[in-house]
């Protein structure tokens, strides 16, 4: 089961789920289960479907376009082993790595273990985007948000020192006096 990941689904080419031309991935299965989710079909633990994660590394190399790679859900931490296999995979120098997450990105470090792979998914991740959406504060003014109350967080930066340090899409810079 190490190279399966369940998806609910990929779009090769999404100019939404973050920086650039992205190539986005959607995990299946979620707990949060958010009121006025983007994607609830992604839910259900029992639905989607297995797929090879080579098939999908040669998937995205086989485009020149592409800036970087999205994950999203369903809940990425739910399988956050073999979705950190799958960004292991990846040419780093070539595609960054965004992450959406219903989890805060202290929870994820706090219940961190071995076995859950949640450290080794950070580690993968370039931006994360941690914070269930919250219908009462969705907002387009919320550069690759869905609410106001998400966070972009600049997981290197944040991990190197030990402080949560937040991505500004907009000026490109990164805050870590929060």
């Amino acid at each position: 089961m190490k190279d399966l990941l369940k998806i609910s689904g990929i779009v090769k080419e999404s100019i939404v789920d973050g920086p650039g031309i992205r190539y986005v991935v959607f995990t299946q299965g979620c707990p949060h289960k958010c009121k006025g989710c983007h994607n609830p079909q992604t839910h259900d633990f029992e639905g989607g479907k297995y797929v090879d994660i080579n098939d999908i590394v040669k998937d995205i190399e086989k485009d020149p376009l592409l800036k970087g790679v999205t994950i999203s859900g369903g809940e990425p931490f739910m399988q956050a082993g073999q979705v950190a296999n799958l960004i292991s995979k990846l040419d780093r120098n070539r595609y960054d790595v965004m992450t959406y997450t219903g989890f805060e990105y202290e929870y994820l470090l706090e219940n961190a273990t071995e076995e859950n792979g949640y450290m080794k998914l950070l580690e993968s991740t370039d931006i994360l985007i941690d914070g269930k959406f919250v219908e009462e504060l969705k907002s387009i003014a919320a550069p690759f948000r869905g609410s106001t109350n998400q966070r972009a967080i600049d997981v290197p930066h944040s991990l190197a020192t030990n402080k949560t340090c937040l991505y500004d899409f907009e000026k490109r810079r990164v805050l870590c006096n929060v």
